[in-house]
């Protein structure tokens, strides 16, 4: 594994955006550009692409444990100038505030099995008889299981702005494809109508069915009987 690598795995863990990667290195006592940020942040194969130097990588770590543990008062830890798998373990161990036993669990959610003494070993002293030098392969197991354990997943909602579209705004996307359709705005000529509750377009034709049933209520009303006025003066007829 390389410093870049190291970099790329924890800002995809904790989801960690161009401003707060540079804020971690000012923490640290390091001013970066997002230029440099992306730089580094680039796959190996890119034409853009930079090495992130030990001592930069150090300083991240600083800010990294900064960030989990708050910064103690006093000046900043001296960012080491050469970085090793061993002080690179240390410090993530520094920074998740994880304790040997917590650290061999971790390694075991992904199938990797340490033992106590071996994980001792790593943090001796270079000169110390039981000093063992900690090799890529347990360093990304331990940065696999530290994603699967504290991954961060992106909340923030996306916005599709015309800017990037060149299109009209009528609507909003967010990060899970859903969109909601704007009502279109009318022109300053065209007076709206008021609202009338139960009013509907036409409202005077009233349809009346000639079929429909008469009600109880109709049926209890009197009927009025409309006659000619030749029937009411008509004579009454002799009878025979």
């Amino acid at each position: 594994m390389n410093n870049n690598d190291v970099l790329r795995r924890l800002r995809y863990t904790f989801n960690y955006n161009d401003k707060q990667m540079i804020a971690l290195f000012a923490s640290a006592g390091l001013q970066v550009s997002r230029e440099q940020v992306s730089q580094w942040l680039k796959k190996d194969d890119d034409i853009n692409f930079v090495n992130c130097m030990d001592s930069q990588l150090a300083y991240f770590l600083n800010g990294f444990i900064n960030e989990k543990r708050g910064k103690k008062e006093g000046p900043n830890p001296v960012a080491e100038k050469r970085l090793s798998n061993n002080i690179i373990l240390t410090k993530l161990k520094i920074a998740l505030n994880l304790k040997a036993e917590e650290l061999i669990a971790l390694l075991g959610s992904v199938d990797f099995r340490l033992n106590k003494p071996e994980l001792s070993a790593f943090s001796r002293k270079t000169d110390h008889k039981h000093y063992r030098e900690c090799k890529d392969q347990v360093l990304r197991n331990l940065l696999q299981a530290i994603d699967k354990k504290y991954h961060v997943e992106r909340t923030s909602k996306f916005v599709k702005e015309s800017a990037d579209t060149g299109r009209n705004t009528d609507h909003k996307t967010n990060y899970k494809g859903k969109s909601s359709t704007k009502k279109s705005t009318k022109s300053i000529s065209q007076k709206e109508e008021p609202f009338v509750e139960g009013a509907r377009p036409n409202a005077s034709a009233i349809y009346v069915n000639p079929n429909k049933k008469q009600s109880a209520q109709d049926k209890t009303k009197r009927g009025v009987l409309k006659l000619r006025p030749e029937d009411i003066y008509k004579q009454p007829s002799k009878k025979s």
